[in-house]
């Protein structure tokens, strides 16, 4: 995964989520569990009052050279063992009674699951408040250009007319979506993790749940049932919130993409000094925003699929699948927020080239209101009869470079049922908004 400070990360990343997720945080999440269990234990008198503020005074990172965790970590397994040592020693030095209480009834996992859940939270609320951003962006959007006609494709071939305020509000739609997905996260999977050895809390005996409670209401994260030591459903759905995200963006991005082509030139990304150029064409102008979008939307699926492969975890602790997830699971959430960044700053600043649209509308002799004369006569003459009729017309049309219109106007079928103006009316410039603006509304009243 790239650094925030490496040649790609500003590319990739969100500097202020990278941040979340550095090892410098990473330490400093469960060393905030570590302070939070001393002060649950001394609020239900498992352990003296007198331990917690020299554990507390110890619970930061700045205290730990992180040069020599990282080679503890490779021969204990997991970062928290040297960590517990290392805070152990540092309690110590002030307080050798106080050392007895650290880390008092928790296994590793407990500290490492729920440090991790604090950085997710801190992710989660960046990531909303940015997606919340490009929400009113694409709102905006949506109902701006409600009235801004362009050719709709289907398998890339010019279709029937839409409407970019139609497109922008199928972003937001979709956008939308995943808001509530991410709301959903605080309720039942961002949760304490706190079961001791083997999920008991023997350690404790009867005072485990009473801690668990305490923990909880110290970390601001939800008790459980249970504690989920070896069930990773939470972090699978965590990963999948996350990547349905970074999917909505990619395709935001893709869309954009597409309108940017030199032939098609009917949008663009915002422009800037030393912003999508080429190294070898100085004619150039690149959709850079979009293309780390589309990226993320690439790396992101095999990064869940280890997620999920993680899942079947054996007994009461995993040999190797927990461990998998995590680098895994920040890699997901720093790149969802790197692409959020970019298709953020693309949708505030996109520039339409809406007489180009309007001219796409025009072309091709007005076959893509086929449909809307096909529709209109299959009343008279059944859908397959019209539709044979119609394509019937396009395709003298295509052949003889003629329009649409002028090609029925000499089908005695045709205007046997539509009069001139009628046909006028179906080629007319509002004849493709269909339920658009209706869709549009819908979707602007769930914002």
């Amino acid at each position: 995964m790239h650094d925030s400070h490496s040649l790609l990360g500003a590319l990739f990343g969100d500097p202020q989520v990278d941040a979340m997720f550095s090892d410098t945080a990473t330490l400093q999440a469960m060393l905030d569990v570590e302070a939070a269990l001393a002060r649950a234990q001394v609020r239900c008198a498992v352990i003296p009052a007198a331990a917690l503020a020299p554990i507390e005074a110890a619970c930061q990172a700045g205290l730990y050279a992180l040069d020599a965790l990282g080679p503890a970590t490779a021969l204990a397994g997991n970062p928290a063992i040297p960590l517990v040592k290392a805070l152990t020693t540092q309690v110590r030095r002030h307080d050798a009674e106080a050392a007895r209480w650290v880390h008092w009834g928790a296994t590793s996992q407990d500290i490492i699951d729920s440090g991790a859940m604090l950085q997710m939270r801190d992710a989660l609320t960046h990531v909303e408040a940015r997606l919340q951003l490009l929400c009113t962006a694409l709102a905006e959007l949506a109902d701006a250009e409600r009235g801004t006609g362009l050719p709709g494709r289907t398998l890339l071939q010019q279709a029937v007319p839409v409407t970019f305020g139609l497109k922008a509000a199928g972003w937001l739609d979709a956008a939308q979506r995943s808001q509530r997905r991410l709301q959903a996260l605080r309720i039942d999977t961002l949760v304490l993790q706190f079961g001791g050895a083997a999920g008991t809390l023997a350690s404790l005996q009867a005072r485990g749940l009473d801690v668990a409670t305490a923990l909880g209401d110290e970390l601001g994260l939800p008790v459980p049932a249970l504690p989920w030591h070896a069930a990773r459903d939470r972090i699978a759905e965590l990963g999948s919130a996350f990547a349905l995200l970074t999917g909505t963006l990619g395709k935001i991005a893709t869309d954009i993409v597409l309108l940017m082509q030199s032939e098609v030139a009917e949008a663009f990304e915002p422009a800037g000094e030393g912003k999508g150029g080429s190294s070898a064409m100085p004619h150039k102008r690149n959709p850079v925003g979009c293309v780390a979008a589309i990226a993320a939307a690439t790396r992101v699926p095999g990064l869940l699929s280890t997620l999920f492969a993680a899942m079947p975890q054996p007994h009461e602790r995993a040999a190797g699948q927990w461990h998998a997830e995590w680098e895994t699971l920040p890699g997901i959430v720093r790149l969802c927020a790197g692409s959020l960044a970019q298709v953020t700053m693309v949708v505030q600043g996109l520039q339409l080239d809406r007489t180009r649209m309007q001219t796409h509308l025009d072309s091709h002799g007005g076959l893509l209101y086929a449909e809307a004369v096909s529709v209109t006569l299959a009343e008279h003459l059944g859908k397959a009869a019209a539709h044979a009729l119609v394509e019937q017309a396009a395709q003298r049309a295509l052949a003889e470079s003629r329009h649409l219109r002028e090609v029925l106007l000499q089908m005695p079928e045709v205007t046997a049922h539509l009069s001139p103006p009628h046909l006028d009316a179906l080629f007319a410039a509002d004849s493709w908004r269909g339920m658009a603006d209706t869709w549009i509304d819908r979707v602007l009243a769930r914002g």
